[in-house]
């Protein structure tokens, strides 16, 4: 294990207002506008006094936000708003080369970017936080915009996910911290500029553009290297063992993380309640602040502790950061509750990785001790399906049944498609002693829990496709 290195040229970021930006007056026209992201980054850009045009088939209550703002959205892609006055596209990573309002941009001549570069262009400007890792990136980008918005600093932030407390996804703040999630699909989060960069644990995913998990650990090496070496600080999951290797070289200083003696940031479990876990924080030996979590499941202890850290780099004390915490409610998606059917609780959850999976059935036995624990689990894409089914199969000890429906198809080919099937998933958990069975319609699902379900039991549903459909249609 490396020692954990602090630099002392770190100091926390000024929480006024940001500094003038230079897209001031400049005509920025987004492909997608109505995506968290993209709405987020248009509303930053509002603030900053760029002209703001965009489009979205889809209008939702962020497109018409913007657009009472004076943002100028169409719910066409045909172009009409683009001419050579623009002076930048921004284009959603769903949007594709052939897409018929890009080709026009390229017409033009305008210049064209990815929402990941864009990101990174407006962190450029501000204190930014980054928050990276296989797992846990939208629970702790969450949890650290919470922390800092209960704490007065008014950070921008931009999370994976719905966070009810922040009333939406994204946020344009009047403070200089910009808390990010960083996506490591498709290197999109070598693109982004942190002065502080968080790593929460890394393992096999997205093997549809990785090879293997050395070529994973070397993009999140990249990204880690991004850091300044003179005010950056690298916040990391002090147990794992590829977030150890990745930042192997990497110069900027790091604190490492762990529910351990002997790091930086030191968490020891002191008691859990429900399902929701305690602990006694210490920073570099010395007693920092107390954990008192609402939002169940040890590994959002360690989630918890380095949203602490990464406040303490807004210039947020770590006891006033915990204190927020405590009435944090979680993200949209994660260990949701949405209602009962024949007396049975019905959850809806995104985990859609193994380790995702046991982390969360496990935080569901501890937290609502079921008599029975049924996970409808959807499959979220082929490849990944495929490259993970062993891991897959051993990830459902703590259900007493699951159901699979058919997987869900995104990004992948047709010839992908036809090398693996949730019936090969239902098979592999059965053949190490599980009770699993393949029901591939919605439809079927909810009636045969409209069936078995009764009082005392909990039902899950568990991936990051639509299954959450299924949970709608039972309790409705």
């Amino acid at each position: 294990m490396p020692p954990d290195v602090t630099s002392p040229a770190l100091v926390p970021a000024p929480l006024a207002t940001t500094s003038p930006s230079r897209f001031t007056g400049r005509r920025v026209h987004f492909i997608g506008i109505g995506g968290c992201g993209m709405a987020g980054l248009a509303a930053m850009l509002l603030d900053a006094g760029a002209i703001v045009t965009g489009s979205e088939p889809k209008p939702n209550a962020q497109t018409f936000a913007l657009t009472k703002r004076g943002a100028q959205i169409s719910r066409d892609q045909m172009g009409e708003l683009l001419g050579t006055e623009i002076d930048l596209v921004v284009r959603t990573a769903a949007v594709h080369d052939d897409n018929r309002e890009f080709l026009a941009a390229k017409a033009y001549g305008i210049r064209t970017i990815k929402y990941a570069e864009m990101l990174g262009e407006v962190m450029a400007e501000r204190h930014g936080i980054a928050i990276a890792g296989t797992h846990g990136k939208s629970t702790t980008t969450a949890m650290t915009a919470y922390a800092l918005m209960k704490c007065g600093v008014d950070p921008s932030f931009v999370v994976g996910g719905t966070v009810p407390q922040l009333n939406g996804s994204s946020h344009s703040g009047a403070g200089s911290a910009f808390v990010a999630e960083a996506c490591e699909f498709d290197r999109s989060f070598h693109h982004l500029h942190p002065r502080v960069a968080v790593i929460t644990n890394i393992e096999e995913d997205h093997l549809d553009c990785y090879k293997d998990i050395n070529d994973i650990v070397a993009s999140f090496r990249h990204f880690a290297s991004i850091v300044p070496a003179t005010d950056g600080l690298i916040i990391a999951n002090g147990k794992d063992a590829r977030v150890i290797e990745a930042l192997a070289g990497v110069k900027s200083p790091v604190e490492l993380c762990a529910l351990a003696d002997g790091f930086a940031w030191s968490t020891k479990i002191s008691g859990i309640e429900n399902g929701c876990y305690r602990g006694v924080v210490t920073y570099k030996g010395q007693p920092a602040c107390d954990l008192w979590l609402s939002v169940a499941g040890e590994h959002n202890l360690i989630n918890a502790t380095m949203a602490v850290a990464a406040c303490k780099t807004c210039g947020v004390e770590p006891r006033d950061a915990a204190a927020a915490l405590a009435s944090f409610s979680g993200v949209d998606r994660r260990m949701m509750e949405v209602g009962k059917v024949n007396g049975a609780l019905v959850v809806d959850d995104y985990g859609h990785h193994p380790t995702e999976i046991r982390a969360t059935l496990k935080a569901l036995r501890e937290r609502y001790s079921p008599t029975r624990l049924f996970c409808v689990f959807q499959p979220h894409q082929h490849s990944r399906t495929r490259f993970l089914l062993d891991d897959f199969a051993e990830s459902f000890s703590n259900a007493d049944e699951t159901i699979v429906p058919d997987i869900y198809f995104v990004r992948d080919s047709e010839s992908e498609k036809q090398r693996v099937s949730s019936e090969m998933l239902v098979k592999r958990i059965g053949d190490v002693g599980h009770k699993a069975q393949h029901l591939p319609q919605f439809a079927q699902i909810v009636s045969y829990l409209k069936s078995e379900a009764r009082e005392g039991d909990l039902i899950v549903m568990m991936g990051a496709g639509n299954v959450w459909e299924i949970g709608r249609d039972l309790v409705g």
